[in-house]
């Protein structure tokens, strides 16, 4: 199916590596223009360099797009280098160290870094974003938020869980907002998906979570960034404000030390 947006222009931010990525080359796939973001500039170049190795146009806006200067910094980096905007998917994000404790244990910084990370930076750079995408004619918002939400949550991950359920109220009240100058914005809620995080668990506990699933297995990265490019396209124009689960039929979590 040919998605009608060879000639658009897109952001896509946490894009270096993981889903970020898998979403960038998908939307490549289809003709897009690329600017990789990331907070790794290397990371970000090498991304966009590989992209072009494989015939797509990509250029590389390293930043923080957690912060009010970088996420403007970023967006305009993008505008200048493709000649316009018409997509943004916000991907960026962080965890690891800044999850695994109970409200009462967790760090005050680990919450705001988490918030700032996932939730502002999806309300920054669509602010910064918008005057471009209301000028293109043609405007596509993908937020990430998470089966963390739509699962319910579980213990040690209140920060990721707040900033994510945040996304999916950015996403409905802003899709009200912009609909009628033509953009939708979305959200998507991946479970688990195979990136470097799965790739530490060990045996017990990927047989934990797999034997969970009703598909019995891990999202592959390629089949979120399939997504968010459909969710681009021209056949998407009435899908706003809507949360797309795609976390295999899962919608409650396991919790177990293994």
């Amino acid at each position: 199916m040919d998605f009608g947006i060879a000639d658009k222009k897109a952001l896509v931010t946490g894009a270096a590596r993981g889903i970020g990525r898998a979403e960038a080359q998908a939307l490549a796939a289809e003709g897009v223009a690329l600017a990789i973001n990331d907070i790794d500039a290397a990371a970000a170049l090498a991304c966009a360099e590989a992209l072009r190795q494989c015939g797509a146009r990509a250029v590389a806006c390293a930043g923080d797009v957690a912060t009010p200067e970088g996420a403007r910094q970023v967006v305009q980096a993008a505008l200048e280098q493709l000649g316009g905007l018409h997509i943004l998917v916000n991907n960026a994000g962080a965890g690891g160290q800044h999850l695994g404790r109970s409200v009462q244990e967790m760090p005050i910084e680990d919450w705001d870094i988490i918030l700032q990370t996932h939730l502002r930076s999806s309300f920054l750079c669509s602010k910064f974003a918008l005057p471009a995408l209301r000028a293109s004619g043609f405007g596509r918002i993908v937020n990430t938020s998470s089966m963390n939400v739509t699962g319910g949550g579980r213990p040690g991950v209140s920060n990721y869980s707040a900033a994510k359920a945040g996304v999916i109220g950015l996403t409905r009240t802003l899709a009200k907002e912009v609909g009628a100058a033509g953009i939708t914005v979305n959200a998507i809620a991946p479970g688990y998906v195979e990136t470097a995080l799965i790739a530490g668990f060990s045996p017990a506990k990927r047989a934990v979570v797999t034997g969970q699933n009703p598909l019995g297995r891990f999202c592959r990265p390629d089949e979120v960034g399939a997504l968010v490019a459909f969710l681009c396209s021209v056949q998407a124009a009435y899908i706003n404000g809507a949360l797309i689960c795609m976390d295999g039929g899962k919608r409650d979590f396991f919790w177990a030390d293994t």
